[in-house]
Order: C-alpha cells, then sequence, then structure tokens
C-alpha cells in the first residue's frame, strides 16, 4: 500500500475529528475550526493534496457524501413542524431563492466582474445554504421557539432545489441561449420532480417493506437502507443529472414520518456517520482550494460581494418570505442574519466547473475561480455567522448555545419540591407527566409543565425543550425513567440524562440495569426512589447554601452531618452541576450547593 495514500486518509480523519473535538472544547461551531484545518493542510503546508488523494474519485466520494448528509436530514424533518412553518418554509425556498439568485447574479456580475453567463451560475450555486453548516451551527445554538425548524427545514430542502436550479442554468449556458434551452429546461425540470421523486418514494417503500416483513435482519438494517439510499442516488442521476439529492431528500422525509416501522436506529447510525463525513468533506475541499485563482480580483470587490449576500439578499429575503407570518420581529431579524453556505455549494460549484471546461465553455482559470470564490463566501458566511450568531441569538433572546434548563420526568410532589429549588436559583424547569393531578399541582406551584406521557410520539414533536440542557427522571417505575433517557438520548447529550438508581442495584451485578439502557445515576448509588420518598415523609426539606472560606463544604457536612445529600452544585459562571454516582465533586467556597437536609437542622 502506498503510505503516502495512507497518511493523507488518516490525515483527513484525524484532522477532521480533531478540529470536530476542539470546536467542541472551546464552544466554537466546528464548521469553522475544519475549514481553518483544512485550509492549513492544503494550500498553506501542501501536506494534503485532495487530487492526488482520490484522483478522479474526489467528486464521486464528494457527492455520495452529500446524498448520505442529505438522506440523514430528511430523517429529521418531521411534517408536523410544518402546521407553524409551513408557510415560512415554502416562501424561502422560492421566493427566497428567486431572490437570491437575482441579487447574487447582479452582484457577481456589477461588483465582480463576471460575464452574464458566469455571474448567473453563481448565483444559482450560492441559494443553498445546507445541513452541512446549518445543523451543526443549530445544534450549538439550540435556538428556542419556531427559528430552529424553519432553518432546519430550509437548509435541507433548499439543497436540492438550489442544484436543480443550477442544472437548469448550466443547460441555458451549455445550449447557448434561454430561447434554445426552453424545451430542455422544461425537460428535465419535469424529469428531475417526477422521476427523481418517483425513485425517492420508491426507495423509502422497498426500505418499509423489507423492515417490516422482516425479510432482512436486525443487525442489516443500517447498511441495507445506506445501500438504498445509494442506488436511489445513483439510479436517479442516471435518468437526469443532478436529480438524486432530490430523490435521497424525500426518501428520508418519507421514512421519518411513517408509521410503519422504526427507524430511530437508522437515525443513530445516519446521524454518526453523517459527523464523520462532514468532518472529513470540509477538510477535503477546503484543502483543495486554489486560492491562487483569486489573485485576479480585489479584496475590496469580495468584501462588497460577501456585504450583498449577507446584508441585502438574505435580509430580502427574508422580508418578503416571512410577510403576514407569526413570527416575532427579533426571529426574524435572526433568521435574516442566518444563511451560512456548506458543502452542497462547494460540490455543485467543482462539478459545474468542471463540465464547463469538458464543453469548452470556461476556461480552466475561469472554472477556478468559480470554485475558489464559492468557497470564500463558504468561509465567510461561516466565519462571520459562526462567531456572531449565539452572541446575537442571545442578545434577541432565540436561543441559548449553553443551556442550563432542566427536564423533569414526573410530577410528584418531591419531584415538584426539586423543581421549585430549581427555579428559586434562576433555571427554567419543565415536568413532564402524564397523571393530571401532578400537573396541576406542578402549575398551581408556578412550575411549568406539559401534560403528556413521554415516551408518546406527541411528546417528542410537541415538547419545546429550547433552552432545556439536562434531563432528570424521576418517577418510581425504572424501567419508565430508562424508557425516557432512551427516548431522548437523540435529543440530549449522554453525559446530560440522569435517572434515579434503580432499587435493584441492591441486587448486584444480576440485578442492574444495562449501562446503554440507562442514564447517569442520580445523587448517589443508593439513592433511590424509595429511600427519597422515605426522607420526605419523614419531613426532610431541600436547602440552597452558599459557600463561603469561612463555611466551607467540609464545614456543611460537619454541620448537617452523614444524612445530608448533595444534590446539585452551581459554580461560579452559574453552571448547574448534577451530583450522581460517578461525579462527586467536592464544592468549593464562591460556590452554591443545593441539598437535602433533615428537618431539624438549622442554618449556622
Amino acid at each position: 500500500m502506498d503510505q503516502n495514500l495512507l497518511l493523507g486518509l488518516t490525515g483527513v480523519v484525524a484532522l477532521g475529528i480533531g478540529a470536530s473535538w476542539l470546536a467542541w472544547r472551546l464552544r466554537l461551531p466546528s464548521i469553522l475550526l475544519l475549514l481553518i484545518f483544512g485550509f492549513i493542510a492544503g494550500p498553506v503546508t501542501g501536506f494534503l493534496n485532495p487530487d492526488t488523494l482520490f484522483g478522479d474519485l474526489l467528486l464521486p466520494v464528494v457527492s455520495l457524501s452529500v446524498a448520505i448528509i442529505l438522506f440523514e436530514g430528511g430523517l429529521n424533518l418531521k411534517l408536523a413542524e410544518l402546521r407553524k412553518t409551513g408557510g415560512v418554509v415554502r416562501n424561502l425556498v422560492t421566493v427566497g431563492v428567486l431572490v437570491t439568485w437575482l441579487i447574487g447574479t447582479g452582484a457577481a456580475y456589477f461588483v465582480l466582474g463576471f460575464d452574464i453567463e458566469l455571474a448567473v451560475l453563481l448565483g444559482a450555486i450560492l441559494v443553498v445554504t445546507g445541513p452541512t453548516v446549518i445543523q451543526p451551527l443549530l445544534k450549538y445554538l439550540r435556538p428556542r421557539g419556531q427559528v430552529g425548524k424553519i432553518l432546519k427545514w430550509e437548509g435541507i430542502v433548499i439543497d436540492p432545489i438550489g442544484a436543480i436550479l443550477a442544472v437548469l442554468v448550466f443547460e441555458v449556458i451549455v445550449a447557448g441561449g434561454f430561447q434554445e434551452a426552453t424545451a430542455l429546461i422544461v425537460t428535465s425540470l419535469l424529469k428531475t420532480i417526477f422521476l427523481g421523486g418517483a425513485i425517492g418514494i420508491l426507495g423509502a417503500i422497498i426500505v418499509m417493506l423489507l423492515m417490516n416483513h422482516y425479510w432482512i435482519p436486525d443487525f442489516l438494517h443500517n447498511v441495507v437502507t445506506l445501500m438504498m439510499v445509494i442506488t436511489a442516488f445513483t439510479a436517479s442521476n442516471l435518468i437526469q443529472e443532478d436529480s438524486g439529492l432530490l430523490a435521497v431528500t424525500l426518501m428520508g422525509i418519507i421514512l421519518a414520518n411513517q408509521k410503519l416501522v422504526s427507524v430511530r436506529h437508522i437515525m443513530e447510525f445516519k446521524e454518526n456517520l453523517r459527523v464523520l463525513l462532514i468532518a472529513s468533506l470540509f477538510i477535503l475541499l477546503a484543502a483543495h482550494l486554489e486560492i491562487s485563482a483569486l489573485a485576479d480580483i480585489n479584496l475590496g470587490s469580495l468584501v462588497v460581494f460577501l456585504g450583498i449576500l449577507m446584508l441585502i439578499a438574505r435580509p430580502l429575503s427574508v422580508v418578503l418570505s416571512t410577510l403576514g407570518s407569526e413570527l416575532s420581529s427579533r426571529e426574524r431579524l435572526f433568521v435574516s442574519w442566518f444563511a451560512p453556505r456548506g458543502i452542497v455549494a462547494a460540490a455543485v460549484a467543482s462539478v459545474f466547473a468542471l463540465r464547463l471546461v469538458e464543453s469548452n465553455h470556461l476556461q480552466v482559470e475561469q472554472a477556478e475561480l468559480l470554485v475558489a470564490l464559492t468557497f470564500v463566501v463558504i468561509a465567510g458566511t461561516v466565519a462571520i455567522y459562526g462567531l456572531s450568531a449565539a452572541p446575537l441569538a442571545r442578545r434577541l433572546k432565540v436561543a441559548e448555545p449553553n443551556p442550563q434548563g432542566v427536564l423533569i420526568v414526573s410530577g410528584h410532589i418531591w419531584a415538584r419540591a426539586v423543581a421549585n429549588a430549581l427555579q428559586g436559583e434562576g433555571y427554567k424547569v419543565l415536568m413532564v407527566d402524564a397523571n393530571w393531578e401532578n400537573i396541576s399541582a406542578a402549575r398551581m406551584a408556578g412550575i411549568s409543565t406539559f401534560y403528556a406521557n413521554i415516551l408518546s410520539q406527541y411528546a417528542l414533536d410537541e415538547i419545546e425543550l429550547g433552552g432545556m440542557g439536562h434531563l432528570i427522571a424521576l418517577t418510581s417505575d425504572d424501567e419508565f425513567n430508562s424508557l425516557a433517557i432512551l427516548q431522548l438520548a437523540n435529543t440530549f447529550d449522554q453525559s446530560a440524562l440522569y435517572q434515579l438508581p434503580s432499587r435493584s442495584e441492591e441486587k448486584g451485578r444480576k440485578g442492574k440495569v444495562s449501562r446503554h439502557l440507562r442514564g447517569r445515576l442520580l445523587f448517589g448509588h443508593d439513592i433511590t426512589y424509595t429511600y427519597l420518598t422515605a426522607r420526605f415523609a419523614a419531613g426532610a426539606v431541600i436547602k440552597a447554601t452558599s459557600l463561603t472560606e469561612e463555611f466551607d463544604y467540609d464545614a456543611f457536612q460537619a454541620y448537617y452531618g452523614e444524612t445530608a445529600v448533595s444534590l446539585f452544585l452551581i459554580d461560579q459562571s452559574d453552571n448547574l452541576i448534577i451530583f450522581t454516582a460517578d461525579n462527586q465533586p467536592k464544592p468549593k467556597p464562591g460556590q452554591r450547593l443545593i441539598s437535602l437536609i433533615d428537618p431539624s437542622e438549622t442554618s449556622p
């Protein structure tokens, strides 16, 4: 095996995952660091050369990866979300696309000095945003209300639409004009919509039938679905070029909204695969950038062009698309300042630049310029939106990048005491329970509630989790607590999922629930539902204590004795730390401790 090839492939994966991990540690958008790492590895140091590494396979690999990413994006789209946001999403992917295309074309023609054909093509390419950048940023931002749903739907649906638009423009250029290409455009559009759509529907039906009739074993569900995605994408593209993105996106949406079979395990697999693909693709495409192609364009013109896209095209498209909607002015402003471009724009630019060179409609230098300029827009929008979106979201109060709220499963009497204690410290709390008496009592106590069974699809679709950073399951049913954890395992990080220890823990290894079927054990191994119920019945109360140099944690333990149970800790940055069986931090002066103490104890 060629050692350079092995080193290059290893470098792509290592740099991609390393950048993603570092972004998580630094609380930065991962896309930003991926672009930086890829640019350093490619144009700056020459460590990575994607053309040498993959040769003619580069674009097919990119295309298949984008197809898988869009399919995974489709799996996250619930039609129920469109009840309130459908009109805005529809307008953004129609009116918004048209406005962005026209303004982008004009800016490329008048500001950058492109000829009209190249300007129209660039304008078409840059209408897309895409899940490769939208979803990581939304996961980082955690927007409230309808904003996240609108941006998620737009980012996924607009990709195949943008690709189709680019195809139509390409065919006009190759045909020599709009009039000459009219019949070809109509034919291509119809083939893309009907045949691409039909293949996507057929692919989804085949997957459902195979799973529903148990014609494939469980361990093949993921790989067979992946095979069907690749097959649908390739078959659709063979019939009509670049219709495959529509096929796989529609396939994902259908599977996500059907009720015949469960596809949750497929979603988990595809989500993990998406992370790897996005990280690797951004490294590869950033390393592929020919920065020298921009040498003939004035830096000021590039800045003006980017400014027009961000300050004129996007806000105008959002204003026109949200007329008559229920979005607040703050939500509209945030959506107006959120349109980062991603992998699809880069892939489409690379593909069509190559095709136009092959058809003698572009010179090599023009093709390189088209691709390089697309990357400038990607890098610029990702950097600017990525760094500014979080502060703007906080200022507009539409998102919480570092949510500290607590979702409490169950609303019984001492669960309400826990909720009141957390609310008293300023944390957002939401209680979920299917018992109306518990919900009524919680509402009377001023606690926000959601009346539903946490295991229901209704709860999964309708519950508003904006600002929620932790889930704690406090019901008396150990198995129900575990199921609640599994239900929301894709919504919260594993480190933020907590449940009470099982009463069967005391039976030893034979009684313990498997680690992958439960969350982190709250408060301590012996702090079970039975134990806490008995303590509260005996009059124990929850107390918040500010620790000082004079009254530190050692003094706290000496004063309140061994019966005191540490529940939560608030550090100097107001981060909420939950005590667990595997994490018993020692509180420090300057922090605030929430604990369970006996009623006879009084403050020192």
